[in-house]
């Protein structure tokens, strides 16, 4: 599978192209940015062999394209290659909202593609344990709180600017939400939520109520700049005990889990890959036809409406393209 990738992106080495070293039958063939001498430059350091002057020429020669583009971008760059033919590995958040994020579901049901949203953590061993205890052995769930927390204090990022959809709950806070809805006991909906402000209308850090169904409760904690310096957990609690885990987002580098159930506490370790490696074994699967794709764009719709709903209840507006 020849994967090219939109945009010559800060975060392409780390969840494509090492990652594609690893995995067999997916080589990265081919780049394209809007700044050509980025571009080869960018492919030069890495080792693509082909470099192309736009996106649109880039769809032409490959199985599969990667999207790290800015937020605002992902909808119609995934759109165009749907329509190209090409299977797409797109980063979170998703879409600027749910209803591109519908509109991007309805097309690749009827294509016959593969759409993964790249949550890497999802991937790994640790995501997949961390559900099976929550749902297994905790009992009703009555509380469950993610955080996504750290800094970045260089406000020039793009991750800052409202035109491209930037935000603390698009970037941080689209991780708590799908670990959220991952843990929690079905679909939960925002009973409230508290921003602090960037600049207006873009915040640097959002906390946001939940409940779901049956009662329980839940709340995210998401921060691009704010007293949280480093918060990356995740914590259930049941009628029978709790779970609490660190750093699910990369437990590659370091993680703890533990377990607390009838009086009885244990710590665990989960080992497996890196994140973005399991991530690109399971595309690859994928596009081959396996059922391997734990985030299409049904997942995705069901996350973006939350980002939606979080921005509307502290008082801001969804993310537009």
């Amino acid at each position: 599978m020849r994967i090219g990738i939109l945009g010559a992106a800060r975060i392409a080495p780390a969840a494509l192209i090492r990652p594609a070293r690893a995995v067999d039958g997916v080589e990265v063939t081919a780049v394209a940015a809007r700044d050509a001498n980025r571009a080869r430059a960018f492919a030069a350091r890495h080792g693509i062999p082909e470099v192309h002057d736009s996106y649109r020429t880039l769809l032409d020669a490959v199985d599969a394209v990667y999207i790290p583009l800015p937020n605002s971008l992902h909808a119609d760059w995934t759109l165009r290659a749907l329509e190209a033919g090409r299977h797409v590995l797109c980063e979170k958040p998703f879409t600027s909202n749910a209803d591109e994020a519908r509109e991007i579901a309805e097309v690749t049901a009827a294509s016959g593609l593969t759409v993964m949203e790249a949550f890497h953590y999802r991937y790994h061993p640790l995501a997949s344990r961390m559900a099976e205890i929550a749902h297994q052995e905790l009992g009703r769930i009555t509380h469950v709180e993610t955080s996504m927390c750290f800094p970045l204090p260089r406000f020039s990022d793009i991750r800052y600017q409202l035109d491209l959809a930037g935000g603390a709950t698009m970037d941080a806070g689209c991780y708590a939400l799908h670990c959220l809805r991952l843990l929690g006991p079905g679909t939960p909906e925002v009973t409230g939520a508290r921003a602090l402000l960037r600049s207006p209308g873009v915040d640097r850090a959002m906390t946001a109520d939940l409940r779901f169904p049956e009662g329980a409760t839940g709340r995210i904690t998401a921060s691009l700049w704010s007293r949280s310096l480093l918060r990356l957990g995740a914590r259930v609690v049941g009628e029978r005990g709790t779970m609490s885990v660190f750093n699910y987002a990369m437990p590659q580098a370091y993680h703890r889990l533990r377990v607390t159930v009838d009086g009885r506490t244990r710590r665990e370790k989960v080992r497996g890959e890196a994140t973005y490696t399991c991530q690109l074994r399971a595309f690859e699967a994928a596009v081959r036809g396996e059922d391997t794709n734990l985030t299409p764009p049904s997942d995705s719709v069901a996350t973006m409406r939350l980002i939606d709903d979080v921005y509307r209840a502290a008082g801001l507006q969804p993310r537009m393209a």
